[in-house]
């Protein structure tokens, strides 16, 4: 086995094939806070992997702040400015940010749409199962989330389709087959100032500004109207930039995380058909089992902090300006935190998994509705098959970002 000290978490062969979880269990257990060089421009980075050591960072934003982006591309200062969203926003303005569009997101809020979601499901699952054997990520789990978007923006849903287009480019940064320029690439540079410095950033900025020009002083309450039109609690306007960032930041968090659980866990269910069987069994279950879903499927593998201070984590010294990365797949899978982490199991409770976060001001705003689109899926979905197999290779998103499955080519056997 590969020493702790040579475990360098951004070589991306290490994800090739999902989620490492051996390396994490072993830098859990022997290095839970474990720096990985980088290559310049970049300086490296600690690496937090277990559950206690995640909460105290995500729940202490004035030592582990976000202004300094989550990612781990290190921006400067005007990069910063140019791209700042809700998501590398801390203190006043992040509040002031988040109030103006959690009410979209409240549990109550979202159970207006579970009449929607299920004719939605119903659809989708009709067009897929109709074909017998088809890709499970492009019928179902890519089409379904991003209808939700489109209804939340209000926008037609012949459009959705750009929509996961854009998301695509842009998420997966690190993968060749995804991105216009890869983020490593000396090209990128051109694209600095937005997003990803991905391309797809430019023509989403631009879809959403006439959206915006059209919206604009009406009465709409879809979540671009809400943006350009409602007074923020901090008294300061929410600027071009504000809107153009925080639109694309719905574009992608509304989607992506979403489809790629989806998909991990009709995954981990065709592994574990006596938990397939089980919900068949006790279809009362699955809204509960959706905890289950998120942490087993852990579709964010990190966000990124960085210290404003010198800070001891866990016995190890961290300096001031050095990055801090959350490692929230490791967190769900720490058998300090959860009997037989690795082991599926749709009745674990307590289930308090960290998906969305585990609590702190950055909890995933749109944690509601992801539970509410996982429920309304497998709960038709669960009910109408006896089996599903996979009958070839699946591809997954070359990415330490997000553990996302690209294809996944299935055969439905209905009941």
């Amino acid at each position: 086995m590969t020493s702790a000290s040579s475990i360098n978490l951004t070589n991306l062969d290490l994800f090739e094939k999902g989620a490492p979880w051996e390396t994490f269990a072993q830098l859990r257990n022997e290095a839970p806070v474990h720096w990985s060089e980088e290559e310049a421009p970049n300086s490296g980075f600690w690496s937090v992997t277990g559950y206690h050591d995640i909460v105290k960072v995500l729940r202490d934003p004035e030592t582990f702040t976000s202004s300094h982006f989550t990612n781990l591309e290190e921006v400067d200062a005007e990069q910063e400015e140019a791209r700042r969203s809700l998501l590398e926003t801390d203190g006043n303005r992040h509040r002031a940010l988040r109030r103006l569009l959690q009410g979209q997101f409240t549990p109550q809020a979202v159970a207006v749409y579970e009449t929607f979601l299920r004719g939605l499901t119903a659809t989708t699952l009709d067009n897929a199962f109709a074909k017998g054997t088809f890709d499970f990520v492009s019928d179902v789990a890519a089409d379904f989330p991003i209808q939700v978007l489109a209804k939340l923006l209000d926008v037609p849903e012949g459009d959705t389709g750009q929509l996961i287009e854009w998301g695509n480019r842009m998420i997966g940064f690190d993968d060749p087959e995804h991105a216009d320029i890869l983020i490593s690439d000396p090209e990128s540079e051109k694209y600095r100032l937005v997003p990803f410095r991905s391309p797809a950033a430019l023509e989403v900025f631009a879809y959403g500004d006439e959206l915006a020009r059209q919206r604009r002083g009406k009465d709409g309450t879809d979540l671009v109207s809400v943006l350009v039109n409602s007074p923020m609690s901090d008294g300061i306007p929410l600027s071009e930039r504000d809107f153009h960032t925080n639109f694309l930041l719905l574009v992608v968090a509304g989607n992506e995380t979403t489809r790629h659980t989806i998909t991990h866990t009709m995954n981990n269910l065709i592994n574990n058909p006596d938990q397939l069987a089980y919900l068949q069994e006790n279809p009362d279950m699955i809204p509960w089992a959706v905890e289950e879903f998120l942490r087993y499927a852990s579709p964010v593998y990190h966000f990124r902090r960085t210290a404003t201070k010198d800070v001891e984590l866990n016995g190890t010294k961290i300096k001031a300006g050095q990055k801090v990365v959350t490692w929230f797949a490791s967190g769900n899978r720490d058998e300090k935190v959860f009997e037989n982490p690795n082991k599926m199991d749709v009745t674990r409770n307590p289930n308090e998994h960290m998906t969305f976060g585990r609590g702190g001001p950055h909890m995933c705003l749109g944690n509601a509705l992801a539970r509410i689109e996982l429920r309304v899926m497998f709960e038709d979905l669960i009910g109408r098959i006896s089996s599903m197999e996979k009958v070839g290779e699946m591809d997954f998103l070359r990415s330490n970002f997000v553990h996302g499955i690209k294809r996944m080519p299935v055969k439905v056997n209905l009941r």
